[in-house]
């Protein structure tokens, strides 16, 4: 799947990758994409947690062997 947005956040400690994905969020449209890709390991539990109490969902995420954590997230209402 091709993500209609892609947010580079490595090399980005926390808070800013969460931070970073909120703001790139409300750039797009309900059903878009969004491909976050992030290093620092807290985004693993705070981006997840985020998008459930949000209009926005959490459709991959992945620990690649180059450390990377991936997310591709749907764009709620």
């Amino acid at each position: 799947m091709q993500p209609d947005k892609l947010l580079d956040a490595r090399g980005l400690q926390c808070p800013m990758p969460l931070l970073k994905t909120k703001l790139a969020l409300r750039d797009l449209s309900p059903g878009q994409s969004l491909r976050v890709d992030a290093t620092d390991s807290g985004s693993a539990r705070d981006i997840p947690k985020y998008l459930e109490r949000s209009e926005h969902e959490l459709t991959l995420m992945s620990e690649n062997p180059d450390g990377t954590y991936t997310f591709l997230i749907t764009c709620g209402a």
